[in-house]
């Protein structure tokens, strides 16, 4: 990590390593969007973040090997399998024994993560319990809402999401840039939900979950996820730039996701579906660009 200032010396940078929901997608119809479940990588300048540890973690961390930092900051948005089952898998992380992987959990109340992934990764679910692995496991829990503030000065604010047993949203502010990442989501009646509405007002990026197409949703109602019109109609009305859709459906193919992205677009021209292994940056805003500017950059990128 560079030493010239307090996490200031670059933008801010999201890298998809797992864009599917619920299970693992596979075959040649899945290629371009890709099969892994949910894991977004997140800079803040060198400052790395993880959100969720979905199957996606694997690829991230044979990609970055031993480029990983000593510790890993893994932001979980709740505990369902497609976005914890990754986790024994993140190498070389979990074989070096100088590194520890923190994780965050908002949606249990205060508790962290620590009981109910002991349960899942132990006999006869999984061989061995992760204390048994050589990097070293700390689990922080908080309320949905709260902010987080890390040891090296670093803060992400959090947000509760409307999902069967609650889910975690998560806003990055780095640099003059802000990016938040919106899923497991359902949308609320009347929408845009004027909370949500608030904490994503203004952000260069919105991550937001679109497993359904509107012809889907009616039958999945009480499932706890979205469309991408719901999240067309949030960005619009909060006036960001871009809009990333994740937690794609299992059985959607890239033919379907491709003509998704058209309608998509037809809306919104900076909004695209997420695909595996995609990387979108935004510069650090410098002194001389006034929020006034910032804004209209913001709106034209919508028109």
């Amino acid at each position: 990590m560079t030493t010239r200032g307090p996490l200031m010396e670059a933008g801010l940078t999201l890298r998809f390593w797992g864009v599917r929901g619920s299970t693992c997608a596979s075959g040649p119809e899945f290629v371009e969007f890709g099969g892994h479940t949910p894991c977004v990588e997140v800079r803040c300048g060198e400052r790395l973040f993880v959100i969720d540890a979905g199957t996606g973690i694997n690829a991230l961390g044979a990609h970055h090997r031993d480029r990983l930092p000593q510790r890993v900051d893994l932001l979980l948005s709740h505990l369902h399998l497609d976005h914890v089952g990754g986790l024994p898998f993140l190498k070389p992380a979990v074989l070096d024994p100088t590194r520890e992987i923190h994780t965050w959990c908002g949606n249990l109340d205060g508790q962290s993560a620590a009981e109910p992934l002991d349960r899942l990764f132990s006999p006869p679910l999984f061989p061995i319990t992760l204390d048994m692995f050589p990097a070293r496991f700390v689990h922080h829990g908080f309320r949905a809402g709260e902010s987080l503030t890390f040891p090296d000065g670093a803060v992400v604010d959090t947000i509760p999401l409307q999902h069967p047993q609650g889910a975690t949203g998560y806003r990055f502010r780095h640099g003059g840039r802000t990016a938040c990442y919106i899923s497991d989501l359902e949308h609320s009646e009347p929408w845009p939900d004027p909370a949500l509405l608030d904490f994503v007002r203004g952000s260069d990026l919105v991550v937001y979950d679109g497993m359904f197409t509107q012809g889907e949703y009616p039958s999945c109602r009480g499932w706890g996820h979205s469309t991408w019109q719901k999240g067309v109609e949030l960005c619009q009305a909060g006036e960001v730039g871009r809009l990333a859709i994740v937690h794609l459906y299992p059985q959607h193919t890239d033919a379907l996701l491709r003509e998704l992205e058209v309608q998509m677009q037809a809306e919104m021209p900076g909004a695209f579906v997420a695909r595996e292994r995609q990387e979108i940056s935004f510069t650090a805003v410098t002194a001389a660009e006034s929020p006034r500017r910032r804004r209209a950059a913001r709106i034209a990128a919508m028109a």
